[in-house]
């Protein structure tokens, strides 16, 4: 039977619904798992490098959809839970077709200035030319990325997780085979990497436009695009914590990549490489959840169903407590075995990798009440709340500690920035949740 939002949510519906979303997330993040195993394994340490190097050039292009996507749909939800689904839908339609105009726009300017980014980050030789010949072909395909991030969402609300999961799915695997045919059997490297995960991406945003361009049995269908600017501002308002999450993510990591070259050398740059693919996808249960409770957050909201908002917020925060401990328990347990597998090839980058896994892990511990507690106030449609965390949580704290604590701790210090960043993003989270409650009553 399925779920609907306007259903009372116990444990186990609010499990059921928001697991498709857990799902999805882990698939999507997967994209880079894959590629850097196969570029690892069957390019070499050096390609491997210039991945991880240039990634956060592509992720700052394509961070423009996590806004439209989360800030869209905390819209679109609250407006269905008013009862004005005409309105939702016209609001959901401003929210695709607008974004994929953006992303030709900064596909074309990515590529353009590629070149001029790679050697401003300070890669030069064969790592600037491996850095520029991967980073161009996924910045190309940078619009497919946005949209898919878009609907993954999307699917959510229209009361269709499950079909959104069988789509994102459906590009995971997409890329996992293409990266074992174009690396590892034809040997096209990098290049061949790249296209694999853009093809998957194809996928995974063509699917659900056709779905949702037709007649269909989902709260949600692409129609004429509203004209309302007062919402779109408001949409672009309620996701600027995601464009600044993953902004934020960006330009850490490219000052975690400064700081590892300047303490470690290029061996730096790959065992923090292979921390970031490992942190994808438990971010990614996180994130899932974020995304799969959204929804339902704002539908209560702007339905007025305070009792039904507490209980929602209480048991996500248990929830939310049970999947940090488990994504604690789950990395330290990794720590040895992935770093086998990503840079078994090389004993002394092995263990060196491992050691920051061990200290990297105290870090899932926080994360996902910063990440929730950012996707709550999103959803309840307060923009500057949520943006405030996680500019806290993804930026100014993270720069802090990346700065301060090798001072002090030498190398030691890099690993552990992240983990006392979150700590301190827990605790504004905690603050802002109390201040605000009689407001939103949960």
């Amino acid at each position: 039977m399925q779920i609907q939002l306007s259903d009372h949510f116990s444990y186990k519906n609010l499990i059921r619904f928001t697991l498709p979303s857990v799902i999805m997330m882990v698939f999507t993040s997967i994209y880079s798992l894959v590629d850097g195993f196969f570029v690892s394994n069957f390019v070499g340490e050096s390609a491997f490098e210039a991945v991880n190097f240039i990634m956060p050039y592509t992720m700052i292009l394509g961070a423009v959809g996590f806004m439209f996507g989360t800030g869209g749909c905390a819209l679109v939800s609250k407006t269905l839970g008013e009862g004005d689904r005409e309105k939702a839908n016209k609001i959901f339609s401003l929210f695709i077709y607008l974004p994929a105009v953006i992303g030709v726009v900064l596909s074309l300017v990515g590529i353009i200035f590629i070149e001029e980014v790679a050697t401003l980050l300070g890669a030069g030789g064969q790592l600037h030319a491996n850095a520029v010949t991967y980073g161009m072909v996924i910045v190309a395909g940078n619009v497919f990325y946005m949209l898919q991030v878009e609907f993954q969402s999307f699917f959510v609300t229209a009361e269709k997780p499950k079909l959104g999961l069988a789509f994102t799915v459906a590009s995971g695997v997409t890329n996992i085979i293409l990266d074992t045919l174009f690396v590892g059997l034809f040997g096209w490297g990098l290049v061949g990497a790249a296209f694999a995960t853009v093809i998957s991406q194809i996928i995974g945003c063509v699917g659900p436009i056709i779905y949702f361009a037709r007649e269909n049995t989902s709260l949600l269908r692409l129609t004429e695009s509203s004209r309302d600017l007062r919402s779109l501002v408001q949409g672009c308002l309620n996701g600027s914590s995601e464009l600044m999450t993953n902004i934020s993510l960006s330009i850490v990591t490219m000052l975690y990549n400064f700081q590892l070259l300047k303490y470690l050398g290029d061996d730096g740059l790959a065992a923090y490489g292979v921390l970031m693919y490992v942190n994808f996808i438990f971010i990614a249960v996180f994130i899932g959840y974020a995304i799969g409770s959204a929804p339902i957050i704002g539908y209560n909201h702007g339905a007025n169903r305070h009792n039904e908002l507490h209980g929602v917020f209480k048991k996500s925060l248990i929830i939310m407590g049970v999947l940090s401990a488990t994504m604690f328990v789950l990395s330290v347990a990794l720590a040895k075995p992935m770093s086998y597998l990503y840079v078994g090839y090389n004993e002394e980058l092995r263990q060196l990798t491992e050691h920051a896994f061990y200290i990297y892990s105290f870090s899932f511990l926080f994360s996902g009440f910063g990440i929730f507690g950012s996707s709550f106030f999103t959803a309840l449609n307060d923009g500057p709340v949520s943006a405030a965390i996680s500019f806290l949580r993804t930026l100014a704290f993270q720069v802090l500690c990346i700065l301060i604590l090798p001072l002090i701790f030498n190398v030691d210090g890099i690993w552990a920035s992240i983990v006392v960043a979150e700590a301190l993003a827990v605790l504004v989270t905690v603050i802002f949740m109390i201040v605000k409650r009689k407001k939103y009553k949960y």
